[in-house]
C-alpha cells in the first residue's frame, strides 16, 4: 500500500477511557454521554449525545483491519520476518496519521483488547450492539476482550436475556460509575440513578456473565453525607458483588458544577486524611469477593489494592502506615505525592526526596502561601 493510501485511512475515536484500558484499541460506537449532567464530571458536557450507525462502526472496524494487515505486511518489508511487535514499534514511532499510530500501539501490546466508546455504549439497541460485537470478533480474531462504559440505569433497563445476548456476542466487561450508594448524594450531584437501580443493573450484569467493574468516589458525600456515603456505598457493593471495585477519589476544578457549589458553601470538601479514613471504613464494611484497586492518580494511596476478602488486612495495613505518620510527615507525603515526587509510601522513605519536599514546603511558607491551597491546585491538574 502506498503511503498516501495509508494516510487516507482513519477511524473515529472518542476522548476518554478507563486507565485500565490503556492497551486497548479505542473504537467509538456512540458520541458523548446520554446523561451528561453529573456535577463532578466535565467529560462530554458540551457534546450532544449521538449514536453511530452499525454501518459507520463496521466501516471503522474494517479500516482497523486494513491498517493492521498493512503493519503486519510491513514486518516483512522491514526484514523482521513477520515479527509484528517490531513492525508495530516502527510504525508507532513513524506514524502517517493518528489512526495508524493507535493501531500500531494496539498491535505492539498484542492486539487483544478493545474498548467501546463513549460514555454509555450499552445504550445501543441490543440487536445492533450484538451485531457490532460479532462483526468485531470475526474481523479481528486476535481480540480476547471487549469492554465498554455503561450507566447503571441503562443496565437496569436491559433484560437479563439482552445482557446474556451481548455476552454471547462477545462483550467481556462493563465499566460502571457507581460513585455512591447513598440516594441523597446521588441526587445532590445529579447522577440520575438511585441506589436501587445501581443494585438492579449491577446484579443483572454479573448474572449475565459479563465482568463488572464498579467505580467508587471517596469524598463525594462531602462533610454533610460522609457517614451515609461510605455506609450506603458499601451496602450497595455488597448487594452487587462486582468483579472489580476501583477507587476514584473526588477532585474538583472550575469547569464542573460541583466546584460552583463548593465556592457557594453548599458543599464542604473532606480533607485528604478524612478521605483516607473513609476508605478505611469502606474496606472494613465490604463483604465481597471483588478485586479492589486504587489505580488512579487522584487517589492518595495507590498501593491500596488486592483481592477481597483475602487482602483486606493487607490493604488496611498500607493505610495504617500512612495514618501512623506525624502530621508534618503526612503533609510532606501529600505534597510530594501530588507534585509527582512520590508514587507511593515507599518513596517517602527516600531521604533525598523527602528533604527536597521539606525545602519546597519551607519555600512555600516563606512566600506566605497556603500549602493546602497549593495541594488543592495540584489535585485539580489531575482531572482530564
Amino acid at each position: 500500500m502506498k503511503t498516501s493510501e495509508l494516510m487516507s485511512l482513519s477511524f473515529e475515536m472518542g476522548p476518554s477511557r478507563p486507565p485500565s484500558e490503556a492497551r486497548s484499541l479505542l473504537l467509538r460506537v456512540t458520541r458523548g454521554c446520554p446523561w451528561h449532567r453529573c456535577e463532578f464530571c466535565s467529560s462530554h458536557r458540551t457534546m450532544k449525545f449521538h449514536p453511530r450507525t452499525v454501518e459507520e462502526i463496521k466501516k471503522d472496524i474494517q479500516t482497523v483491519k486494513i491498517i493492521s494487515d498493512e503493519i503486519k505486511e510491513t514486518s516483512w518489508k522491514l526484514g523482521r520476518g513477520g515479527r509484528v511487535r517490531e513492525a508495530a514499534a516502527y510504525m508507532y514511532e513513524n506514524p502517517v496519521n493518528d489512526s495508524v499510530r493507535i493501531v500500531a500501539l494496539w498491535l505492539y501490546f498484542g492486539g487483544e483488547k478493545v474498548f467501546l466508546q463513549d460514555a454509555d455504549s450499552l445504550i445501543m439497541r441490543t440487536p445492533q450492539l450484538a451485531e457490532v460485537l460479532r462483526f468485531l470478533r470475526q474481523t479481528l480474531p486476535s481480540i480476547t476482550t471487549v469492554t465498554a462504559y455503561a450507566r447503571s440505569k441503562t443496565a437496569a433497563r436491559k433484560t437479563l436475556e439482552e445482557l446474556k445476548e451481548l455476552y454471547d456476542a462477545g462483550l467481556s466487561r462493563l465499566h460502571i460509575g457507581l460513585e455512591s450508594g447513598c440516594d441523597e448524594v446521588l441526587s445532590f450531584v445529579q447522577k440520575g440513578v438511585t441506589a436501587e437501580e445501581h443494585i438492579n443493573g449491577g446484579r443483572k450484569v454479573v448474572e449475565s456473565g459479563i465482568s463488572l467493574c464498579e467505580y467508587v468516589m471517596p469524598g463525594l458525600g462531602g462533610k454533610r453525607w460522609a457517614r451515609e456515603h461510605v455506609r450506603e456505598t458499601a451496602r450497595v457493593l455488597n448487594e452487587i458483588n462486582p468483579h472489580f471495585i476501583r477507587l476514584r477519589s473526588l477532585a474538583i476544578r472550575e469547569d464542573i458544577p460541583l466546584y460552583q457549589k463548593w465556592e457557594r458553601g453548599e458543599f464542604e470538601l473532606l480533607t485528604d486524611d478524612e478521605v483516607v479514613e473513609e476508605i478505611v471504613e469502606l474496606i472494613q464494611r465490604l463483604e465481597v469477593t471483588s478485586y479492589l484497586a486504587s489505580d488512579h492518580i487522584e487517589n492518595l494511596l495507590q498501593e491500596v489494592e488486592g483481592q477481597l476478602p483475602e487482602a483486606k488486612e493487607k490493604m488496611l495495613g498500607a493505610i495504617s502506615r500512612y495514618l501512623a505518620l506525624s502530621p508534618e510527615e503526612r503533609l510532606n507525603f501529600r505534597l510530594g505525592r501530588r507534585a509527582g515526587y512520590y508514587t507511593g509510601l515507599d518513596g517517602f522513605y527516600n531521604s533525598h526526596k523527602r528533604e527536597r519536599i521539606e525545602q519546597i514546603i519551607s519555600g512555600i511558607s516563606a512566600r506566605g502561601e497556603d500549602i493546602e491551597e497549593v495541594i488543592f491546585n495540584l489535585k485539580k491538574g489531575f482531572l482530564v
